[in-house]
């Protein structure tokens, strides 16, 4: 099972979000609960943001999410627990 922990004082300190995962367990299904996230956290703090974009510039907001949630993947720490 991967072990995952956000560290949500990244917004107030400015610190990295720390992702502790499981070595033994880094198959397909992780990857998504990775994924699905990082979506969470994108659209908790730009969701207006993008939604607005979207409607302006008439694009699909879930698709805007999910390449928003990729990138954000790569802001992430991770810790590997062998």
């Amino acid at each position: 099972m991967v072990i995952i922990t956000v560290l949500q004082m990244r917004e107030s300190f400015k610190l990295p979000v720390m992702i502790y995962l499981n070595f033994s367990d880094l198959n397909g299904g992780a990857q998504e609960r990775l994924l699905e996230s990082s979506k969470k956290d994108v659209e908790q703090k730009f969701g207006d943001d993008i939604r607005k974009y979207a409607k302006e510039h008439c694009t699909n907001f879930d698709v805007m999410i999910e390449e928003e949630a990729l990138r954000n993947l790569y802001s992430y720490t991770y810790v590997f627990n062998i």
